[in-house]
């Protein structure tokens, strides 16, 4: 029997195994559903500054994207986010959808743009309040 073949590692050249480009928590190493997370975060922090009272106690969610059987709650057949008021036993809450909202931006600044928007959108339909009244910024981000 002849001997079996050589198999090539992945250290051809002696300088070891490969490992990761940088570390783990670095930026590099974040994935875009992370960045995301962090965008919402940002984006509801902003607003709670302003509207603490009315908004304790409000749950916020991401979710890659919406349900299929719900019914757009608006003209756009694919909604960005969605609110749900308070109910007995369960706390107001907010759904941000991630791959919509992402699909939508044009770059990393218009990302997070969208995103303040669509959570002023959906805190503003919570509290019964126009966008703007929510967010005296909401108006000027629009005409970017």
């Amino acid at each position: 029997m002849p001997p079996l073949p050589r198999r090539r590692r992945r250290d051809r050249h002696g300088r070891g195994l490969r490992g990761p480009l940088s570390p783990p928590g670095t930026p590099l190493a974040r994935t875009r559903a992370q960045v995301f997370d962090d965008l919402v975060l940002d984006a509801v922090e902003s607003l709670e500054q302003r509207w603490a009272d009315q908004l304790r106690g409000l749950e916020v969610a991401v979710e890659d994207v919406p349900p299929t059987d719900a019914p757009s709650p608006g003209p756009d057949p694919v909604p960005l986010g969605r609110a749900f008021p308070a109910t007995p036993g369960l706390a107001p809450r907010i759904v941000i959808y991630r791959r919509p909202v992402e699909t939508r931006a044009v770059g990393p600044d218009d990302l997070a743009d969208l995103v303040q928007d669509v959570v002023t959108e959906q805190v503003a339909e919570l509290l019964g309040l126009p966008p703007e009244s929510v967010d005296p910024d909401y108006d000027l981000r629009d005409d970017d």
